[in-house]
C-alpha cells in the first residue's frame, strides 16, 4: 500500500514511475475522508492540492522535478504560515485569515517541491501538552482514540501515525515535537536554535525556545527533510562511539514504571552498539528555571494580545487569564527568568563533556484526549507539566534533541530522546538509527489497508 511507504521510498517511486504524486494525493485524501472524522487531525485541507499534484506528476513524467521533494505531500502544524491557508493556531479569529505567504521553514520545503496537504490541529497558541481548542475540537491518538496524541503538534503526529500523511513539519517550544512523537511511535527532530531559520510567521510567544522541525516514521526521512530545511547535508559520523549520560528520572519527579523499563532497554541497546552509556543525574539544578517556566508563555501571550486585540477577544477564557497574569509580571521577574535561561545555556554549552544525553520524552503514557494533563503519575499527584519534566529545559538551553520510539512489542508506544550539543543534529540521527524500533501501525490505520 503506497500510504504505508515513507517519504524516501515514495520519492523513489515517483522517479521510477511506480506511482505518481496524483495517485498518492488521491490515496491520502480518501483516507482522510474515512479516518479524520475519528481523529480530527486536520484543521484545514488545501483546495489546490490535487492541481499541484498533477503539475508534479507531469514534471516527473518529463524527468524534470523542481527539487528533491517534488510532489511529496506533507502536513504542516497550524501555527506555521502557509500561503493560501489559515495559520489558525486554534483561534477562531485567525481561522478566518488566509496567510499571504509561507514562513521560512514552510518556504524551504515548498521550494524543494513539497506539497501542503493541510494544517495539523493544535491547542490554542500551541502552549499546552494536549490538542484541543474551541475552534476545531479534540484531536485523538490513532493507537487509542480515547487518548490524546499529546501536543502541541498533536494533529501532525496523529495524521502521520494513521497514514494520513507520510511526514510533517511541527514546532517544539517545550517538547511539542518530542512528546507527541513519543506517544505515537514516530521520530521527530527538535533542532537547536538557529539550525532551521524562522521568520515571516506568527508571533513567538515562547521567545526563541520554539523551533520548527520534521516529524516522520523513519530516520532517513528526518535526514531528507532536515537537509531540505537547512540546505546542509553533513557526512555521517555513525562509526564513532559516543559517551552518553542516561538520566531515567529528574530529582523527585515521578515517571511511569513502564517508561522506566523501556528506558532501561534503550540503555542496553545503546551499549550493545558500542557506546559508553553512564547512568546518572542531570549535572544541573533546574529549580530556578522551572519556577519561572509558566510565566514565559503568559508574558508572551500578554504582549501578543496587546498587539492583536481581535485574537485576544476570540481566545478561550483560560488564555485571556494567562495573558492577564503575564501583563502583571514585573520586568525584574522577566529579567530573573532570562538570567536563569542564560545560566543554563552557559552551563550546557559543552553538554557537560558528554556527546549526548538520553532521557524519556515523557513521564506518563497518553491520557484522556480532552484533558490537559494526567493528574497522577505512578501514584503521585502532579501539576500541568508533571508529564513534561524531561523536555522544557532542552528548549531553554537551545539544544537539539531527537525523539524516537523505544523497542516494544505490545502496548502504547513509548518515546525516548537523545539530546546533543549545538550543531549535533546529524550525529543524533546517526546514533539513534540503529536502536529505533520499526514503526508499528495502529489497528485503526490498517482498517482501510
Amino acid at each position: 500500500m503506497i500510504w504505508q511507504k515513507d517519504s524516501t521510498e515514495l520519492l523513489s517511486m515517483f522517479a521510477t514511475g511506480h506511482t505518481t504524486p496524483s495517485e498518492l494525493v488521491d490515496c491520502f485524501l480518501s483516507r482522510i475522508g474515512e479516518l479524520d472524522q475519528v481523529l480530527n487531525a486536520y484543521s484545514a485541507l488545501s483546495e489546490t492540492l490535487r492541481a499541484e499534484a498533477q503539475a508534479a506528476t507531469k514534471r516527473w513524467a518529463e524527468r524534470a522535478p523542481i527539487g528533491p521533494l517534488d510532489g511529496l505531500p506533507m502536513i504542516f502544524k497550524d501555527n506555521l504560515a502557509s500561503a493560501g491557508l489559515p495559520a489558525a493556531w486554534g483561534n477562531a479569529a485567525l481561522a478566518k485569515q488566509a496567510a499571504r505567504r509561507d514562513e521560512r521553514p514552510v518556504a524551504a520545503l515548498r521550494d524543494k517541491g513539497a506539497l501542503v496537504i493541510g494544517k495539523g490541529n493544535t491547542p490554542e497558541f500551541a502552549i499546552e501538552g494536549y490538542t484541543d481548542n474551541l475552534t476545531f475540537g479534540v484531536t485523538r491518538n490513532p493507537f487509542d482514540p480515547a487518548l490524546t496524541p499529546g501536543g502541541s503538534s498533536g494533529g501532525v503526529v496523529s495524521a502521520i501515525a494513521a497514514g494520513l500523511a507520510p511526514a510533517g513539519l511541527g514546532t517544539d517550544g517545550g517538547g511539542s515535537i518530542r512528546r507527541p512523537s513519543g506517544y505515537t511511535g514516530l521520530v521527530g527532530l527538535k533542532p537547536g536554535i538557529g539550525h532551521v531559520p524562522r521568520g515571516g510567521g506568527l508571533a513567538q510567544v515562547l521567545l526563541d525556545f520554539e523551533v520548527a522541525g520534521p516529524i516522520a516514521r523513519s530516520i532517513r526521512d528526518l535526514r531528507l527533510l532536515d537537509t531540505a530545511l537547512t540546505g546542509r547535508e553533513q557526512a555521517s559520523q555513525f562509526h564513532q562511539p559516543a559517551r552518553i549520560l542516561a538520566i531515567a528520572t529528574l530529582e523527585d519527579a515521578p515517571c511511569d514504571p513502564d517508561i522506566r523499563d523501556a528506558f532501561a532497554a534503550t540503555v542496553r541497546a545503546l551499549r550493545a552498539e558500542g557506546h559508553d552509556v553512564e547512568e546518572g543525574v542531570l549535572p544541573y539544578d533546574l529549580s530556578t528555571l522551572n519556577a519561572g517556566w509558566s510565566k514565559i508563555g503568559e508574558i508572551g501571550l500578554a504582549q501578543y494580545f496587546r498587539c492583536d486585540p481581535e485574537v485576544a477577544k476570540a481566545a478561550a477564557p483560560k488564555y485571556r487569564e494567562m495573558a492577564a497574569r503575564g501583563a502583571e509580571t514585573s520586568a525584574t521577574d522577566l529579567y530573573a527568568i532570562l538570567n536563569a535561561v542564560y545560566a543554563l545555556r552557559s552551563a550546557a554549552a559543552d553538554l557537560w563533556s558528554y556527546d549526548a544525553i538520553l532521557m524519556p520524552t515523557s513521564a506518563a503514557h497518553p491520557w484522556p484526549a480532552s484533558e490537559s494533563h494526567p493528574p497522577v503519575i505512578d501514584g503521585q499527584a502532579v501539576g500541568p507539566r508533571g508529564h513534561a519534566v524531561y523536555t522544557g529545559w532542552v528548549n531553554a538551553a537551545g539544544l537539539p534533541a531527537l525523539a524516537f520510539p523505544a523497542k516494544r512489542r505490545q502496548g502504547l508506544p513509548i518515546g525516548m530522546q537523545l539530546i546533543g550539543p549545538m550543531g549535533s543534529e546529524p550525529r543524533l540521527l546517526d546514533l539513534t538509527e540503529p536502536v529505533v524500533t520499526p514503526f508499528r501501525w495502529p489497528e485503526l490505520a490498517l482498517k482501510l489497508g
